[in-house]
């Protein structure tokens, strides 16, 4: 962290107790959507505080998920927009280029055109994330409280439809006239009162053909990407079912085509890795290093499997840079790719509803398991020795979450809760075929959902289960999310909005769920937040032109 970002820290934990308590607008979750919604009320002159649980701003966007997942730039617009153009000025700065320079980078393919035409930085180091949206809310003067977690029993206090106050575990007690949860488990909606979905709804709740159960989509083109290719055993011991199934693989099968079930899909840590040498630390194996965990990934190489199961590691790089370099500085944005990778499938069914100690377990394993699979790649004489070789080549980057022993604090919730409000966005909003007349910002990426399961097939052999990616995620055209799906159900709630946990189906949301769109909706519910102030209406009575008219004053794309 650099002295600036540090001193920024240090005050407002030491200014924490002599903060106010009454504000116009309580943030809850300093995710990207939270700081934008925070810097948005605080430019529109009202009172605003930002609730992070952490000692970090920005979620994922400054959590290691630096390879931004846009779908199409045009619909990002307002001060998501401007956060990437920030980007540019910070990489525009010759001393931010340690490995390399600028005109290298650029001229090498990574986003000449981004950076030539558009202004704007998709590509991004973690650390210049934190940079930029620490500028943000300074600039703004807004005020921020780190380490303040929601009191899960008692820490909502309702006056009828109304949130009066929220109360930390702390024991910090803040009142406004409008909340916004922002973050990205919907705490503050679900003790709320706010009604809200996990796991997938049945296809036929919603009419939809991607949701539910998904056992027979072998035909997509992006199977290979996810799913075991060559037959892999799934027992203890070779062959033996009485021997139990190795960890992740589920008993029973996996359920009926298109119907409900409970499960999340899978997390993962967006780490972020180099090869350069003296920026490099490397990857120790973890104290409860469980060989059991990777014995799948090591019997798939033995039935023919032959590439690194980390993305980009498995790939080429942008045109011009080695092998597995995306982000500036000669560094990655790790993700999840093949049949075994960085997802920790199936080891986070308990997240979305559970308390912070069972988060706080399923966040430690999912980092052993991922540590654990780094090592087994770089060390294992099962994995072939050109791999090794090529992975051993990596470490985490040392100038990146130095807080943390180098690797990301914050996990990557695909999805956990997702609000049930007036509006509830569906594949058919995805496709077009059903258009919302109350937009406050623009979706543009296919529908994505991570593989969610994994169990034994009819032939003996571990199968995964879960995985949607529609075909376009390049050029679905824009689609527009309502405001109806940004707010809860009148009689639930009247002074609460939802930027990130939107009210979508499952499939939807993995379309939705991407940090440009969370900073779009943050904006657009600050706005809207603020204008119920002053129209001293609940969010659900607002008038909705003079909503649209401030957007699109604010540079919000709602129509493509």
């Amino acid at each position: 962290m650099n002295p600036a970002v540090f001193l920024f820290h240090f005050c407002l934990f030491g200014a924490a107790a002599a903060a106010p308590s009454n504000y116009e607008v309580v943030v809850y979750g300093g995710t990207s959507g939270g700081v934008v919604a925070a810097v948005q009320v605080a430019r529109m002159g009202r009172r605003v505080a930002l609730v992070e649980p952490g000692d970090r701003l920005g979620g994922l966007s400054a959590g290691g998920l630096g390879a931004t997942d846009i779908g199409n730039k045009r619909a990002i617009g307002g001060m998501a927009r401007d956060f990437y153009h920030r980007l540019y000025l910070y990489y525009s700065k010759p001393e931010v280029w340690r490995f390399g320079t600028r005109d290298e980078y650029v001229s090498a393919g990574a986003g000449r055109k981004s950076w030539e035409s558009e202004q704007a930085w998709w590509l991004f180091e973690p650390s210049a994330a934190v940079s930029v949206f620490h500028d943000m809310t300074r600039e703004a003067d807004v005020t921020v409280f780190f380490g303040e977690r929601l009191e899960l029993d008692q820490g909502v206090r309702k006056d009828g439809r109304w949130i009066r106050e929220i109360t930390m575990e702390s024991g910090r007690v803040l009142a406004a006239k409008i909340f916004i949860d922002a973050s990205y488990e919907g705490d503050l909606m679900a003790k709320a009162g706010v009604a809200y979905a996990t796991g997938r709804e049945p296809n036929s709740l919603y009419g939809e053909a991607l949701n539910g159960v998904q056992p027979n989509r072998q035909h997509e083109r992006y199977y290979f990407y996810h799913q075991f290719m060559h037959p892999v055993d799934p027992y203890v011991r070779l062959g033996d079912p009485a021997s139990g199934l190795l960890p992740t693989v589920g008993h029973g099968g996996p359920g009926k085509e298109g119907e409900s079930d409970h499960r999340i899909q899978a997390y993962c840590y967006r780490t972020c890795l180099t090869d350069q040498p003296e920026n490099a630390v490397p990857i120790e194996r973890p104290g409860d290093y469980d060989p059991q965990r990777y014995e799948l990934l090591l019997r798939y190489y033995e039935a023919g499997f032959d590439k690194i199961p980390v993305d980009p590691l498995a790939r080429r790089g942008a045109a011009g840079l080695p092998a597995g370099v995306f982000l500036p500085n000669r560094k990655t944005d790790n993700n999840n790719i093949y049949a075994v990778s960085v997802d920790n499938t199936g080891m986070n069914y308990a997240y979305p509803d559970g308390d912070y100690a069972i988060r706080e377990r399923i966040a430690r394993d999912h980092r052993v398991y991922q540590q654990g699979l780094y090592w087994t790649l770089a060390h294992n004489p099962r994995v072939p020795e050109a791999l090794r070789r090529e992975m051993g080549r990596w470490g985490l980057a040392k100038d990146e979450f130095t807080a943390s022993d180098h690797w990301p604090q914050q996990l990557y919730i695909r999805e956990a809760r997702r609000m049930i409000g007036p509006y509830v966005m569906t594949e058919h909003n995805c496709w077009g075929r059903r258009v919302a007349e109350d937009p406050v910002g623009l979706a543009a990426y296919g529908m994505d959902s991570h593989n969610v399961q994994r169990y034994v097939d009819e032939h003996g052999h571990v199968c995964n289960e879960g995985n949607v990616q529609t075909e376009g995620n390049e050029v679905l055209t824009p689609y527009p999310i309502s405001y109806r799906a940004i707010i809860p159900k009148a009689e639930q709630c009247a002074n609460l909005l939802v930027p990130v946990c939107v009210s979508a189906s499952h499939v939807a949301y993995g379309s939705i769920r991407m940090e440009p769109v969370f900073m779009v909706l943050g904006q657009s519910a600050a706005i809207a937040a603020v204008q119920a102030i002053e129209e001293d209406a609940a969010v659900q009575d607002i008038a909705y032109r003079r909503l649209r008219s401030r957007l699109i004053a604010v540079g919000q794309v709602l129509a493509y």
